[in-house]
């Protein structure tokens, strides 16, 4: 089938062909993944952007509204360096579009060289030997062969023989990849997508492949490489809508926080990707400049640990509601999966670009209070499968189930993965904060001793009934605000001065442990509890927490000394999940009693 001219349609199904193309190939991508940075994801992430194409595209009326809706799609779904790039080239080549007619080899070809500066430009310090060269060489072997091939295929055929010399070059050009022996990952991505293009315009007929999305990664495929030390932390991303947005101007503001810097899109749209260690302040950034519709933000340093240097062989993850010093989970690479906070307009990822240290701050100066949310079910299965491509055994311990579906979505994620033989245990702490902080602490300690994991689930159960937290509530209006207490029951606590001690049951549900009238009187109620648990199952380790209130947690930790004998694990400020509920000056105590008699 001779092709001469592109019309909607079959615009439509080279894109489509192209992309599956790419999702088909997401492992092989994934083993080769050692430029930015050597996290094994790049497969990964320019499969989502692609599978986003796929689920989002759609055929319009003429060939420039198709490829609107195309790069509109791309843009929602671009993820990663490799995939912002790909979605801004589309983009480029939908801005460079001259007029509705179908596009013949030239118009075509003057739509994808004109594009490529789009591309180059969206590109803080562009790579070459990266997949921006390739994109490059093969628009330009388009343009050369525009007036000589006889149809579409054969332009694209021989162009994409340009897009593999010039892959094959890609090592000569970075010494990473040479050192690696690899091509660059993203650039073989893009022939895989030219490959697929080209495929389609060959026969004129799209097959849809439903199987592509069911490949799974097994860690023991990953090839050995030698890995640079990650300077930025996290691959942070983020999706804004706004009206006249300056592309320019926001990759000039967000450039001293990171690199790996893209800033693609339009000005009613931009994905922003950047690799930083202050994913919070990108994000206090971009909210002055539009509306955030999404963001991610990912570990990047913990990807590496577990494609490359896994320390035991059950891994351990949490959500952001438990307490526990990142210090801590860096030495035992524990997984913490970040729960999402509704927040001036915008979602946040708690504790990633929404930190205690902001947020509290902002919490009297909003007028619409914070909620939080439990994660989508897609993200929590995306992010459960990473770490399952690297190991067999998963030990998740989550937030009272009581509190939130948090647990129920790990729950369900982990289905998919035990069908594929993976031993992945889901736990309901039925605590929070600190109390599920320090089952997780301990969890990791019996990890490191090699414990199985039936033995470890057994004892963290046993745990749970002996592990508490008890809250000091300053201020009765930030429950009020949260709704976790009705506006009567809290004007009338507030006549009265109340101070209640917080805690939780044995479902993990909230309750009154203690009533109070001053700020001294509900300290010493906490103490008071403590002693009586200490005398009759005797804690063994306790943390502090707070809500931006150091002073006040510094007093209670001396009456918890001077109680106990010895000093906390850790003091750190509340997750912003607990402490938007119980308030700024909120201070809590968790322990732990290890040689309970119950």
């Amino acid at each position: 089938m001779s092709i001469t001219y592109l019309d909607s349609e079959k615009i439509y199904y080279s894109f489509l062909s192209g992309a599956q193309e790419v999702i088909r190939n997401k492992r092989v991508l994934n083993e080769i993944n050692v430029f930015p940075v050597s996290d094994g994801d790049t497969g990964s992430n320019l499969a989502h952007t692609m599978h986003t194409i796929m689920q989002e595209a759609k055929i319009a009326q003429t060939v420039k509204e198709t490829m609107n809706s195309i790069a509109d799609a791309a843009l929602n779904g671009a993820r990663g360096n490799s995939g912002i790039i790909i979605a801004q080239y589309i983009n480029g080549i939908f801005m460079s579009i001259r007029s509705d007619d179908n596009l013949t080899m030239a118009s075509f070809a003057d739509m994808v060289k004109s594009a490529v500066p789009h591309a180059y430009h969206a590109i803080s310090n562009p790579v070459e030997g990266t997949i921006i060269t390739v994109i490059k060489d093969w628009a330009d072997a388009i343009d050369r062969y525009k007036d000589h091939a006889k149809d579409f295929h054969e332009l694209l055929s021989s162009s994409a023989q340009v897009a593999i010399a010039s892959l094959k070059e890609t090592p000569h050009q970075l010494k990473i990849l040479e050192e690696s022996n690899v091509v660059d990952s993203g650039a073989k991505g893009f022939v895989y997508f030219v490959e697929g293009f080209t495929q389609f315009l060959k026969t004129g007929h799209f097959v849809s492949d439903h199987e592509i999305d069911q490949e799974d990664i097994d860690f023991v495929e990953y090839p050995s490489h030698d890995h640079d030390v990650i300077h930025e932390r996290f691959c942070t991303e983020a999706l804004l809508s706004g009206k006249d947005l300056d592309l320019d101007e926001i990759r000039n503001e967000l450039k001293p926080y990171g690199d790996s810097l893209i800033v693609a899109g339009n000005t009613g749209k931009a994905k922003v990707h950047i690799h930083t260690n202050e994913p919070t302040q990108i994000f206090q950034i971009l909210k002055t400049k539009g509306i955030i519709l999404q963001q991610k933000a990912d570990d990047m340093i913990r990807q590496n640990e577990d494609a490359y240097h896994r320390k035991y062989p059950i891994a351990l993850v949490t959500d952001s509601i438990a307490d526990l010093p990142l210090a801590y989970m860096d030495e035992h690479q524990i997984h913490m999966m970040p729960l999402n906070l509704l927040f001036d307009s915008s979602t946040y990822l708690d504790k990633v670009t929404m930190t205690p240290e902001v947020f509290y701050p902002l919490l009297d100066q909003v007028e619409e209070y914070p909620k939080s949310a439990q994660p989508n079910p897609k993200v929590v299965e995306n992010y459960l499968g990473t770490i399952a491509s690297h190991y067999d055994k998963i030990l998740v311990i989550t937030v009272a189930k009581a509190q939130s579906g948090t647990h129920g979505v790990f729950d369900k994620a982990a289905d998919r993965f035990r069908k594929e033989g993976k031993d992945i245990i889901v736990i309901d702490s039925k605590q929070n904060s600190g109390a599920e902080g320090l089952l997780v602490m301990k969890a990791s300690e019996l990890i490191q001793e090699g414990r199985s994991l039936e033995e470890i689930v057994q004892e963290i159960d046993s745990l749970k009934k002996d592990t508490r937290i008890l809250v000091s509530v300053k201020n009765l209006k930030y429950m009020v605000r949260s709704g976790r207490l009705n506006k009567t029951a809290g004007l009338a606590g507030s006549i009265v001065n109340l101070k209640p001690v917080v805690s939780l049951d044995e479902e993990g549900k909230g309750s009154i442990a203690a009533k109070a009238f001053s700020i001294k009187s509900n300290m010493d109620k906490i103490i008071q509890i403590m002693d009586e648990d200490h005398t009759n199952k005797q804690i063994t380790r306790f943390a502090i927490l707070h809500a931006n209130d150091e002073k006040r947690a510094l007093e209670m930790n001396e009456k918890a000394k001077a109680l106990l004998g010895f000093e906390p694990e850790y003091i750190m400020n509340i997750s912003t999940i607990v402490g938007m509920s119980a308030g700024v000056g909120t201070v809590a105590v968790s322990y732990m009693c290890e040689k309970g008699d119950s």
